[in-house]
């Protein structure tokens, strides 16, 4: 199965990724983390991106706050899936600056885009993508949707019998 990177650009990032670790392990999905900063250290993140594919990577999660330039720079130099987390800061607008910064890539260099500290949804985001070709993997998201569904409609009942 391949990996998944997951890059950060500080380590106060790291609270709200964790979740995405840990959606990741609850697949059995392999992951890796590193932190990386598009500004501090752009030629290491330059060089992971570019060596990510033959390092048995399959997409890339990037989170990044303010500027937020991690996944775009990341995904300038791969052609592996990049989904970017814009993360909260306390400098402006509740992390909109980030997700401006994130979702507003150049024609022809996607970054897919998930909420603001959106972490689990750029893990289950990755985990469909190695699904694409692992039918175990499929199998689990499959479940998952399913039990979420049983957990609503439990919610449901237990309104309506209020």
């Amino acid at each position: 199965m391949k990996k998944v990177a997951i890059i950060m650009g500080s380590d106060s990032d790291l609270p709200v990724v964790r979740k995405a670790a840990d959606t990741l392990a609850s697949f059995g999905v392999p992951f890796e983390m590193r932190i990386l900063s598009a500004h501090r250290t752009p030629g290491e993140a330059r060089d992971f991106a570019r060596n990510a594919r033959s390092g048995g990577f399959g997409a890339i999660i990037a989170a990044a706050g303010m500027a937020a330039h991690l996944a775009g720079a990341v995904a300038a130099n791969t052609t592996l899936p990049v989904i970017g987390i814009p993360m909260k800061s306390t400098a402006f607008s509740n992390g909109i600056d980030a997700l401006l910064s994130t979702v507003q890539m150049p024609s022809g260099i996607p970054v897919a885009t998930v909420a603001v500290d959106g972490a689990v949804n750029a893990a289950l985001l990755a985990v469909q993508i190695l699904a694409v070709e692992d039918s175990a993997l499929a199998e689990k998201l499959e479940a998952k949707r399913e039990a979420d569904a049983r957990k609503v409609l439990e919610k449901d009942a237990a309104l309506r019998n209020a």
